[in-house]
């Protein structure tokens, strides 16, 4: 066999389950087709952690609830931003009121901690957050909600995983899994390997009796950091059963208000639905606008054929990222008994140290500087990203090999001017860092070529 296990697909549960699994004495792929690792995040790298007192599915719950935890542990160990901000859900239409009681009865049986109710408490609302300005009759507040910079928390755990032996595929393409004798035969675009076990999670077809299809749109909208009175706290309004609400405060500076709704909103139609919330929303304070299509939440984990070394996560839900570790500590502890291994005595559950200037001291900056001048060359003026810190997060295990890995890794380029000023020099430090010509760098995947040729040969560029 070439390997005791693969791993297909190298986003948010790839990587947590590939950190799992690097433990033990085992010989591990991981394979994935685009250039980076967990390009299933949203680009505004901020995410909420859940603690499964919001869902209606027991076992999303459970998963939920385990994987808060783990998440606040693995950002401890390896300096990932965490900021626990609580959650404040209300419904401002009179109908959906029962629903919090229904949410609240539902925590408790399930035993999650730190969920209340709150009803006619101006006081209590206030302490909770005191820059809210709109008239609360009721509301249902978790304690335990917080935010996370998910992009930082798929690479160390791919980093470390790749650290301590995992073998990271990129740029293949799985074209078929054939089983063999005491095993399987996975294909991909380049090369063909044999395993004991398949992890599979990209294959995102559902079962259609497990999941109805409901789609809507989730628009959001992100307000740069410009209000006095910024809103700390995740806040919630369930309009109706299908359409909702959400401020959701970001790791770095501004808010990203979400709206789901039957359809896609105009800015100004999101602005006037942002402001049962957010009052301060303003044309002005907008830096951008996206939207995606989401379906019901759900994620099955298929261990049918877990006898024969085959197991299968799809489906997707709001809470992925949540539940991402605990998902990869089930899979680990079902091939742990199952494969009878060890675990690694010389195992490093260490993420190599990342210096980011802007959350420096002036003395931490010059000390760093002392030893290498390019963190005081400063390429991001909006979000004070060096140079050194792009070189580093190119060098890394895993490191960036596109515009885009580089931006999700440091924050360069997503400031005020989106990039205007500093996606060149970005372009030019890829090139000279990874031996290439300046036209064959990358935005984020092939053929997303941004230079297309040169109009006139100069020096350098």
């Amino acid at each position: 066999m070439d390997y005791d296990i693969l791993i297909l697909g190298g986003g948010i549960i790839g990587c947590a389950v590939a950190y799992e699994l690097s433990k033990y004495n085992l010989n591990i792929a991981l394979i994935e087709k685009d250039y980076d690792v967990a390009d299933d995040i949203s680009f505004i790298n901020t995410a909420v952690i859940y603690d499964g007192s919001e869902t209606s599915d027991d076992f999303m719950a459970k998963l939920e609830n385990t994987g808060r935890n783990l998440i606040e542990k693995a950002c401890k160990k390896f300096n990932v931003p965490y900021k626990k901000t609580g959650a404040l859900r209300i419904a401002s239409k009179n109908n959906q009121k029962n629903k919090l009681d229904i949410m609240y009865n539902i925590a408790k049986k399930r035993g999650i901690d730190g969920v209340h109710i709150i009803e006619n408490d101006d006081e209590a609302i206030q302490k909770i957050e005191p820059n809210l300005n709109i008239k609360i009759d009721k509301a249902l507040y978790s304690e335990n909600i917080a935010v996370i910079s998910p992009y930082d928390l798929a690479i160390s755990y791919a980093e470390v995983a790749a650290d301590n032996g995992v073998n990271f595929r990129l740029e293949e393409l799985v074209i078929d899994i054939k089983n063999i004798s005491n095993g399987f035969k996975v294909t991909t675009n380049k090369n063909k390997f044999s395993c004991k076990v398949v992890i599979n999670t990209i294959d995102n077809e559902i079962v259609e009796d497990k999941l109805e299809c409901n789609y809507k749109n989730m628009n959001y909208i992100l307000f740069e950091n410009k209000m006095e009175n910024k809103l700390n706290t995740i806040l919630i309004d369930d309009i109706d059963d299908s359409t909702f609400i959400i401020n959701n405060p970001l790791i770095s500076e501004g808010n990203l208000i979400g709206i789901k709704s039957d359809h896609m909103l105009t800015l100004e139609e999101g602005i006037d639905m942002a402001k049962n919330i957010f009052p301060q929303a303003r044309k002005e304070f907008v830096s951008n606008i996206f939207n995606e299509v989401c379906d019901k939440d759900i994620i099955v984990i298929d261990d049918s054929n877990f006898d024969k070394g085959y197991i299968k996560v799809t489906g997707n839900h709001y809470g992925k990222i949540t539940m991402a570790p605990a998902i990869a500590v089930m899979i680990k502890d079902k091939l742990k008994h199952s494969l009878n291994v060890t675990r690694k005595k010389d195992y490093i559950d260490k993420r190599r140290d990342v210096y980011r200037f802007n959350d420096m001291s002036n003395e931490e900056r010059n000390e760093i500087i002392s030893l290498d001048k390019r963190y005081g060359n400063i390429v991001c003026s909006c979000n004070n990203v060096s140079e050194g810190e792009i070189v580093d997060c190119i060098r890394r295990p895993l490191g960036a090999r596109t515009v885009e890995g580089v931006k999700r890794r440091t924050g360069v380029g997503l400031g005020t001017c989106n990039g205007s000023y500093c996606n060149i020099k970005i372009i030019k430090i890829l090139a000279r860092e990874m031996n290439k010509n300046i036209l064959d760098i990358v935005e984020d995947s092939k053929d997303s070529n941004i230079l297309s040729s040169r109009i006139k040969e100069f020096r350098e560029m």
